[in-house]
């Protein structure tokens, strides 16, 4: 299976500018190895993620491995960084302080 290119600039910025999208890089940035698609996300259905990861795959952050009747979703860092160095050490940098600084979220009873 060939990956796609890594996109332009401006596609991947707009991948990675949307807060679920984020998410999912940054978890799959700490995994460090294909992560099924229901560990990536959080309070979205189905569909929306579907949608999310197809973004990021059509971009060239990530890629979907299908293992058996499983889906994986794997970050293609090294391709991204080969295509814009250090961009994505940046963005999950930045994004890892900012939610490191945000209030926590309360508990629903």
């Amino acid at each position: 299976m060939t990956d796609t290119p890594v996109a332009p600039l401006h596609t991947v910025l707009t991948a990675l500018a949307d807060p679920v999208r984020l998410e999912i890089v940054r978890r799959l940035h700490r995994a460090q190895r294909a992560t099924a698609c229901a560990d990536l996300y959080d309070g979205v259905t189905k569909a929306t993620a579907s949608h999310h990861f197809k973004v990021l795959r059509e971009a060239g952050i990530t890629r979907r491995d299908d293992i058996g009747a499983h889906a994986r979703q794997l970050l293609r860092a090294e391709d991204v960084d080969r295509a814009y160095p250090g961009l994505l050490e940046a963005v999950v940098t930045a994004a890892d302080q900012e939610a490191a600084a945000a209030p926590p979220v309360p508990a629903t009873p």
